[in-house]
């Protein structure tokens, strides 16, 4: 069993031990924690709660609405959810803020807490660290019977999400419909099934053939929208001679495409074209995370724009957007975040500005991947012993390329011309992650296994 308390949220897998897995008692215990944050810091005695269709979402639904009327927090229950319909939600309703009970492509064994602060995204390093320390030391009261909160179950921000989305500028839905798209589905049987659908739909999409779209829970393949994953989704591309695939994980803010071929489009260049829309029509800044294809940039800075690295994990990015008053940005697992509407990655608004881009682009999905420079990443990981020091190794490695461009601003990150190399430390395994790019699956690989020569040297 599994537990990971971290600064935006607690997840583990379920059953087991207290403080061993996501037990009822951590559950409560932690939006016991949060929910006393989140009153602390609005004034405001109001929760957004959403779900993923994990098989344990009904139970870790009725544990933490329980605990926020404990806590006497009205909350607003929005049932089937999904991540980005949350985040819009606490604005829209004003709220403290807002949980989300999804372990997002983890398996159907994981659940998670992610927690919003009042302006509908992630809680920062800061707040997070005060949300774990109250639940540590226990500092909450529960309200007396008189003055429990109510629950009011709302599923109407679907389509509110859907119309702030279809009121967006960029988004065309008389190109679309005139592009007469036929596109296949994959929502891995979660809440993408109810919402990509009504989307679709919403945008003009006449034919939409769909592929595990009942939200039980009950995952066909790994929910992670990657490669091997979507074995299924391409064939039927294929097979119904559709324009494109779309695959989203299983709280939908992940996004990824299938060409009309059946090669994937790559979730790293999700974000790419959608880019690319944008800043052909409103020119500006992009930011991206360090381990996030160059692709991006080149598009950024062919539109005259100015594109910025931000340390790994959505918040740092959304940081970095608000610093540089970015149009757009996002990160390369195929997350988009697209500030018009709000700070936070959105697999919806994603397909929206994707098919809009697509339609006025009047050719085929893999001819639009293709028109878009070619990079490869390489992922590997160099397991850790205990007694290695990682801060040194690190130091090590940057002082031996010194003389090249790097950033240290999240592990250690070294430029060689068009291609890169990432090396951080993983939050959650004895490992680091070696991220690298170059032209081609040769130069990455090439280049990976050069660092790690290096990195095997410095530790002989």
């Amino acid at each position: 069993m599994t537990l990971i308390k971290s600064i935006s949220g607690i997840r583990g897998t379920i059953g087991g031990a207290v403080g061993d897995g996501l037990t009822p008692l951590d559950i409560v215990k932690f939006t016991s924690a949060y929910g006393a944050w989140a009153v602390k810091k609005s004034g405001i005695k109001k929760i957004i709660v959403g779900r993923d269709a994990r098989l344990s979402g009904t139970m870790v639904n009725n544990l933490v609405i329980g605990t926020l009327q404990g806590l006497g927090i009205d909350v607003i229950d929005l049932g089937l959810s999904t991540t980005p319909t949350v985040e819009v939600a606490v604005t829209g309703e004003q709220a403290a803020g807002g949980i989300i009970l999804t372990a997002s492509h983890n398996p159907k064994q994981w659940n998670a807490l992610k927690l919003l602060n009042a302006k509908g995204e992630f809680i920062s390093d800061a707040d997070g660290k005060e949300v774990l320390e109250i639940a540590e030391n226990s500092d909450f009261n529960y309200a007396d019977v008189n003055d429990l909160g109510k629950v009011t179950q709302d599923d109407s921000w679907m389509q509110k999400h859907i119309d702030l989305i279809l009121a967006l500028p960029l988004v065309d839905v008389a190109a679309i419909k005139k592009a007469n798209f036929s596109v296949v589905i994959d929502c891995v049987n979660s809440t993408g099934g109810i919402y990509v659908p009504a989307l679709l739909k919403a945008l003009g999409v006449d034919t939409v053939h769909e592929l595990y779209c009942e939200p039980d829970g009950n995952f066909p393949h790994n929910p992670e929208p990657l490669p091997e994953n979507l074995v299924a989704l391409s064939k039927e591309v294929t097979a119904k001679r559709a324009h494109l695939g779309i695959a989203v994980d299983p709280d939908v803010d992940r996004l990824c495409f299938v060409c009309e071929d059946g090669n994937m489009f790559g979730e790293e260049y999700t974000l790419v074209a959608v880019a690319d829309y944008v800043l052909q029509n409103n020119k500006g800044n992009t930011v991206s995370n360090l381990s996030s294809t160059r692709a991006l940039r080149d598009v950024t800075e062919k539109e005259g724009g100015e594109y910025h690295a931000a340390a790994v994990g959505e918040v740092n990015v959304v940081n970095k957007m608000k610093e540089v008053n970015a149009v757009i940005g996002g990160e390369g697992n195929g997350g988009v975040i697209y500030p018009e509407l709000h700070y936070g990655r959105d697999a919806l608004v994603g397909i929206a500005l994707f098919l809009t881009h697509l339609a006025k682009y009047g050719k085929s999905i893999s001819q639009l991947r293709m028109s878009y420079p070619g990079y490869f990443i390489s992922k590997n990981k160099i397991t850790l012993t205990p007694e290695m020091d990682i801060d040194a190794l690190l130091i090590k490695v940057e002082q031996k390329y010194s003389k090249q461009p790097h950033s240290t601003i999240d592990g250690l990150k070294i430029e060689f011309d068009k291609e890169w190399v990432h090396l951080r430390r993983s939050n959650t395994e004895p490992i680091i992650r070696i991220y690298s790019e170059g032209n081609s699956e040769t130069v990455a690989n090439g280049l990976a296994n050069k660092i790690i020569a290096d990195i095997k040297e410095i530790l002989n």
